[in-house]
């Protein structure tokens, strides 16, 4: 019995993976998606008004520890990031999306996309992985790297006292509208906050690398999104957007494309603690909702997790 398996291959997951492969230890990642990236997911595709790009997730990241800071660095040296001043003087955004360290991270591990993890099992091998297409063990240790709500479930069998703690924190939900036009804006700055619905939008097309095409993503705040959580994503957007036009005193223009996109876990972050950790069971989880919902917290939880695991 031996190797490590690890749910989840955001930036916590990767960040894990990464630092146990520094120590001569490989894993194994499972993730739901068909890329890296994440609530760091970038899109990019073709509306009336041309070719558009849109970070419909984080927005950009910043760095205070010295280690990701370190990161931060090398990933600008690797033409990964670029400073985006409207966000701020500290405020760093992927290129060409804010996923390219993501995908670079990714190249170099193990990881089986379009995989959802349902359940976990003990057997005479170890841990055991199961999910709609999935039936993998083997495994001597098992980490999570996903949302609060998704740990709990998965951990609530094995160790119930760390699956409480997951259960106590929920994730603030996060609607996301994402527009293109074919004109510019009428909106300064690139960058517009509200205590309203609208909890963040951004001149997507302002940031480095990104195709010119006119395109704003739209971020509702928690509450609206709250209240607006099993709404049909178009009609959701369109709303978003009306929001948008009357929060930034600008008359309405119509998209040339408009897309609606649900977090359902998109922000949390009050569990104080790094990591979670079963040494017994070999059981453990990281992610940004245990100290909070910066990129540089999943970093630094799965960094530490790595170094917990031994």
């Amino acid at each position: 019995m031996g190797g490590i398996a690890i749910v989840g291959a955001g930036m916590a997951g990767l960040a894990c993976a990464r630092a146990l492969r520094e120590r001569g230890i490989e894993a194994s990642l499972f993730d739901k998606g068909r890329k890296a990236g994440g609530r760091m997911s970038s899109r990019l595709g073709e509306s009336s008004a041309g070719p558009v790009g849109f970070d419909h997730g984080a927005q950009y990241m910043t760095g205070r520890d010295a280690g990701f800071v370190a990161a931060l660095s090398a990933w600008r040296s690797d033409g990964l990031l670029a400073p985006w001043p409207a966000a701020g003087p500290d405020a760093w955004v992927g290129v060409p999306g804010m996923n390219a360290p993501l995908l670079a991270m990714a190249r170099e591990l193990t990881i089986r996309w379009d995989t959802r993890v349902e359940g976990l099992e003990r057997d005479a091998s170890g841990w055991r992985l199961r999910g709609e297409g999935l039936d993998e063990g083997g495994f001597a240790t098992v980490l999570t790297a996903i949302p609060a709500e998704q740990t709990a479930t998965l951990l609530a069998p094995h160790t119930p006292a760390l699956a409480a703690i997951a259960e106590r924190i929920p994730s603030d939900p996060c609607w996301t509208a994402m527009a293109a036009f074919p004109v510019r804006l009428d909106v300064e700055p690139d960058v517009l906050r509200t205590d309203g619905a609208v909890g963040w939008a951004a001149r997507n097309s302002a940031k480095p690398g990104r195709p010119a095409t006119e395109a704003w993503v739209v971020q509702g705040s928690p509450d609206w999104s709250r209240a607006n959580l099993e709404r049909d994503a178009d009609a959701v957007a369109a709303d978003l957007l009306a929001e948008f036009f009357a929060a930034s005193g600008i008359a309405p223009v119509v998209p040339a494309l408009l897309k609606g996109h649900r977090w359902r876990y998109a922000k949390s972050g009050a569990a104080e603690r790094a990591v979670l950790w079963d040494a017994e069971h070999r059981i453990g989880a990281c992610g940004d909702w245990l100290t909070g919902p910066r990129i540089e917290n999943a970093w630094l939880s799965g960094v530490r997790l790595a170094g917990v695991v031994g």
